[in-house]
């Protein structure tokens, strides 16, 4: 799986953020068969609010997910409770298609 992590207008993506994102990724170690490629952009708005955005490439598709969130890390871990039940959803797809 590829994973492309970037900051959009102008924000830069931290170290401390790379790395808590990187252990997040840990979470998804049982998709790896079914993703191609991750990339994930977090901008800043004038709100104060992160737009946290991952586009998702499955081996038969592609999926988007958006989390608008103050705080950062909270807006991560729920983008990630995401990607998770979603991917869920489509490796059970798969399965059924598959029996």
């Amino acid at each position: 799986m590829n994973l492309e992590i970037k900051g959009v207008h102008n924000y830069h993506v931290s170290d401390k953020t790379e790395e808590y994102l990187n252990k997040k990724m840990k979470r998804m170690k049982h998709f790896e068969d079914m993703i191609q490629d991750l990339h994930l952009s977090i901008e800043r708005e004038n709100s104060g609010e992160y737009k946290i955005s991952v586009e998702i490439h499955f081996r038969w598709g592609a999926m988007h997910i958006d989390i608008d969130h103050r705080d950062l890390f909270q807006g991560i871990d729920l983008l990630f409770d995401k990607i998770e039940a979603k991917s869920t959803k489509e490796k059970e797809k798969i399965q059924t298609h598959h029996e």
